[in-house]
């Protein structure tokens, strides 16, 4: 058997970034956590932090971390459901669930999705944004109990589900555009790239997909402006300073862009990646994700 004091103190110490702030969280002395966490790697044999300068949870000790959350989740249920059922009581406690997504989608259909059910059954989400090809990254080190991704393999104790396709177009100011093209009109691959490109961050790899699909080129090197924010990132395409990604769902809202190549698009295929055993709080966000996605998104095909 595990002994929850020790699981206490593992997750406090990640979860609060070292020992000293895991010692004040959980009010008890610094060399009572070192103690619990010193018995705990003891009793199965193995090291499950990494001490330094950032303290981090091996392998089995994310495994452990996934577990305690797990476990959290699971109390909360089952003094929600003994307290009353289904419908959380005006003072019940708000249970946490923490999830990884690309900004893309928790800017478009995401939120709005999920927001109802959050308000119904008292949930709070930490929302983690990262790049949908990096998103399970954080489910396999059990920082998330969920999230958005690329990945269709199932990791280790996880489900996959299709949710749809984020459908990309490249876009401009239509002086950038114009600057793009040759006197007939056709875009110039040679003066696309002496433009600059408008990219979320470093881990954005969607207009290098775009040029390798619609121009065959891999690997180009163009000038670049970094801005990880969505609405930084659209303005910054409005103002000209480039070209740029833009999902479907958000050209409504920015009706200066203009299309680089007409009908040209780089689509993305999303899963819903999901502990295979869920507590109810969980099975309840992942049907919620689930629904919101398949409104808005269109479908994958298969076959």
């Amino acid at each position: 058997m595990l002994d929850a004091r020790q699981l206490e103190a593992l997750n406090a110490v990640i979860e609060h970034g070292g020992f000293g702030p895991a010692a004040k969280a959980l009010s008890i002395t610094l060399a009572a956590v070192s103690l619990r966490i010193k018995s705990l790697e003891e009793h199965l044999g193995q090291r499950l932090l990494v001490r330094g300068k950032t303290v981090r949870a091996t392998a089995a000790g994310q495994a452990l971390l996934a577990h305690v959350k797990q476990l959290q989740m699971m109390e909360a249920d089952l003094l929600a459901g003994l307290q009353g059922g289904g419908e959380p009581r005006a003072d019940a406690a708000w249970q946490s669930l923490s999830v990884a997504i690309n900004a893309d989608s928790v800017a478009s259909w995401f939120l709005p999705g999920v927001a109802p059910l959050l308000q119904r059954h008292r949930l709070l989400l930490e929302i983690v944004i990262d790049d949908q090809d990096h998103t399970h990254d954080a489910l396999k080190s059990g920082d998330v109990i969920g999230c958005v991704t690329t990945l269709a393999q199932p990791m280790r104790g996880c489900v996959a589900e299709p949710l749809g396709v984020m459908r990309y177009r490249c876009v401009a100011a239509p002086a950038v555009v114009q600057r793009c093209r040759t006197p007939r009109g056709a875009v110039s691959p040679h003066r696309l790239l002496a433009q600059p490109a408008i990219i979320f961050n470093r881990k954005d790899a969607l207009q290098d997909a775009f040029l390798a699909q619609h121009f065959g080129l891999k690997q180009p090197n163009y000038p670049r402006h970094f801005a990880p924010a969505v609405d930084a990132f659209e303005t910054a395409i409005e103002l000209g300073l480039g070209w740029g990604m833009v999902p479907e769902q958000h050209l409504a809202r920015r009706p200066g862009l203009q299309e680089m190549l007409p009908g040209a698009t780089v689509d993305v295929v999303l899963y819903w990646q999901h502990w295979a055993r869920e507590p109810l709080s969980a099975q309840r966000l992942t049907q919620a994700v689930k629904a919101a996605a398949h409104a808005s998104l269109p479908p994958v095909q298969t076959g």
